[in-house]
């Protein structure tokens, strides 16, 4: 089922500075999409003991305010689970509980669970397969021979700008596929090759939009349709949900999900009790281990590439992987969009941002993701 708004993400200006809070509050409104039903057995978070929300973080080396973090970074939606109990839930601005959010980046994570529950499922035979086994390709491309895993790893080898402030750069052409006269089929069949394939982690959402293809191409379903029966349902979805779709019907597989808070922690719970909810294994409990762990030298913390820089944090399938020590993942989306999980205190966050400064440059003082973990870090810590 779709929504006729003929309108793209390229409407909002991005990246200018503007505040777009009102715009990713409403995308479903203006930009044409593939929807997600509520699940016919649906599951509400209950209530813990509401917890304070605390003061301070501390942020190299400084002791900073929570609440001017909160504002600056333009937060709308702020959950906090421990053990699977709401402890705090905050909205401001245009956000609130039965707002569908832009995902931005975080639907990445949610393109991997489905690639591992099409691998279980045997429509994917093996993620050493190529996956230009499955999708259409050009010869000699940047997909062509590249085996699934390096594509899942962002180590795909293709040639990439993720620059923000570039309008010229590949991820600014790849969303303009979304209404251009080529598809992203089209754009992800012809993309060049860079690097040796498993060898160099460059952050590319053109990886996340081919695992995309792979999941259309073997299954026979559109993303929406697989992820309404394997996620939706089993995870008991309250609010409808929405895919950002392309003029070919094609969902925006990396970026283009809406959801609520609270829908979105579900995959953060998922993933913090290894794979499985109320009693059934949703994603294989292998695949979630796999997922947020760092297997080669170039995808540990300070080795992953974002345009011209390296980036303090490692990466899975498709998850972040903070340095630390005690097991972190994250899923992270421009704007600061976050499901954070600290399993070790049984905790999930989920933040939804529009941090109005974000891309205007690529660096750490206005788009704040290392901080953001701190913030969450910040907040995980205190809960009792």
């Amino acid at each position: 089922m779709t929504n006729p708004p003929s309108g793209s993400l390229t409407d909002f200006n991005l990246f200018s500075g503007e505040p777009q809070h009102d715009n990713f509050a409403r995308l479903k409104d203006h930009v044409p999409t593939a929807r997600l039903a509520p699940a016919q057995k649906t599951f509400s978070w209950p209530q813990g003991q509401a917890a304070i929300f605390p003061a301070t973080y501390d942020y190299e080396g400084q002791t900073r305010s929570s609440e001017t973090f909160f504002t600056e970074t333009d937060t709308a939606g702020l959950l906090v689970l421990k053990d699977g109990l709401v402890r705090i839930e905050r909205y401001a601005l245009s956000g609130g509980p039965a707002v569908p959010w832009i995902s931005m980046s975080v639907a990445k994570s949610f393109i991997s669970a489905l690639v591992g529950i099409a691998v279980s499922e045997g429509h994917i035979a093996s993620i050493e397969d190529p996956i230009s086994a499955y999708i259409r390709v050009d010869p000699g491309s940047a997909y062509d021979g590249v085996a699934i895993r390096n594509v899942l790893q962002m180590s795909s080898g293709a040639r990439w700008n993720e620059d923000y402030a570039d309008p010229n750069s590949d991820v600014h052409r790849l969303a303009a596929a979304m209404v251009g006269a080529i598809s992203h089929d089209d754009f992800i069949a012809g993309m060049v090759r860079e690097t040796e394939p498993g060898t160099v982690c460059r952050y590319n959402s053109g990886d996340t939009q081919a695992l995309g293809h792979l999941l259309v191409k073997a299954t026979g379903r559109s993303i929406t349709d697989y992820m309404q029966d394997k996620l939706f349902e089993p995870l008991g979805m309250v609010d409808p949900g929405y895919w950002l779709i392309d003029n070919t019907g094609m969902e925006m597989a990396y970026a283009g999900l809406n959801l609520t808070a609270r829908d979105y922690a579900k995959l953060g719970e998922l993933y913090r009790l290894g794979g499985k909810w109320n009693g059934q294994q949703v994603v294989p409990a292998d695949w979630v281990k796999a997922s947020v762990r760092w297997d080669a030298p170039h995808l540990l913390p300070g080795c992953p590439i974002l345009s011209d820089h390296t980036l303090p944090f490692g990466y899975g399938y498709q998850w972040w992987l903070p340095d630390g020590t005690d097991g972190e993942f994250s899923a992270i989306g421009i704007y600061n969009q976050f499901v954070y999980v600290d399993p070790s205190r049984g905790v999930v966050i989920v933040k939804q941002s529009a941090n109005r400064a974000y891309g205007t440059t690529m660096d750490e003082a206005t788009n704040r993701e290392d901080e953001t973990i701190a913030f969450l870090r910040g907040i995980a810590r205190q809960l009792v």
